[in-house]
């Protein structure tokens, strides 16, 4: 009998949480990794300076690559993702970050996915095909700082919805 055997994209993937994971700790942060994936690997909490956990959180899904498609500029990610991923995040409330992970320089791109569609005038998901070209900008690196931008999101998110409450009340 053969036996199971680690392919590249396993160890590639796992480099990808790895890599978000450090940043994220590293910022005071923790991140659960999701075991049954559908849409989405990882959700990252946040903290307060009194290391408090705060409200919200943010989801984020990986996707790791040997073969990186940059566009002339040298300067643009181009990754294609599945309609179904994207209908899930689209509807998702708070904040979906996509990382592509170049697995030949350990470097991760990301785009806020919610953000960039709203800021694309002519995208229509209806009139999508099973799969939708994200274009992320090589300048969004996996980082502590973009860790922390994550954090603003989600707080900016919440911020929406309880003065929507408040208006409410």
């Amino acid at each position: 009998m053969p036996k199971k055997i680690r392919t590249r994209q396993h160890v590639i993937a796992e480099l990808s949480a790895n890599h978000v994971e450090r940043h994220a700790l590293l910022c005071g942060f923790s991140v659960e990794r999701i075991e049954h994936d559908y849409g989405i690997d990882l959700v990252l909490f946040t903290y307060d300076a009194n290391g408090e956990i705060e409200n919200g959180q943010v989801f984020i899904q990986l996707k790791a690559t040997d073969s990186l498609r940059v566009l002339a500029d040298q300067r643009t990610v181009s990754f294609s993702v599945e309609r179904s991923d994207l209908e899930l995040w689209l509807k998702e409330p708070m904040p979906c970050i996509l990382v592509v992970y170049d697995a030949q320089t350990d470097v991760a791109y990301w785009v806020y996915v919610q953000a960039y569609f709203e800021n694309l005038e002519s995208f229509d998901l209806a009139q999508a095909g099973d799969t939708v070209t994200i274009h992320l900008r090589k300048e969004n690196a996996i980082d502590q700082t973009a860790i922390r931008a994550f954090a603003r999101y989600k707080d900016n998110v919440l911020n929406q919805v309880h003065g929507v409450i408040r208006h409410n009340a």
